[in-house]
């Protein structure tokens, strides 16, 4: 049996007019961002969804939902998403600057 994690699913479609990463928004060099799929499922199902966005003719990034990181202050660990921007966690200087 695999362990039920959550995990999420990026889909891009390629577009050549986008020619550069965007700081803090989701397209990114040659991908236009389409949509976001968030899963609790084993990996075996999501490589399937991938799969068949891969299929359609889309690019699909797979990334586990949530990181553990460690809060700047206080030090305990606490999990956050993974597309946070910087600013806005806790483990970051400037989210405590502000």
């Amino acid at each position: 049996m695999t362990k039920t994690t959550a995990y999420t699913v990026e889909v891009y479609k390629a577009d050549k007019r986008i020619r550069k990463d965007e700081r803090f928004g989701r397209n990114k060099k040659g991908l236009r961002f389409v949509k976001v799929v968030d899963l609790n499922c084993n990996y075996s199902t999501v490589w399937n969804v991938a799969e068949s966005f891969r299929t359609e003719g889309f690019v699909a990034h797979v990334y586990e939902t949530f990181v553990t990181r460690k809060n700047l202050v206080t030090g305990k660990e606490f999990q956050e998403r993974y597309d946070t921007p910087y600013f806005c966690s806790p483990s970051s200087e400037s989210y405590f600057s502000m």
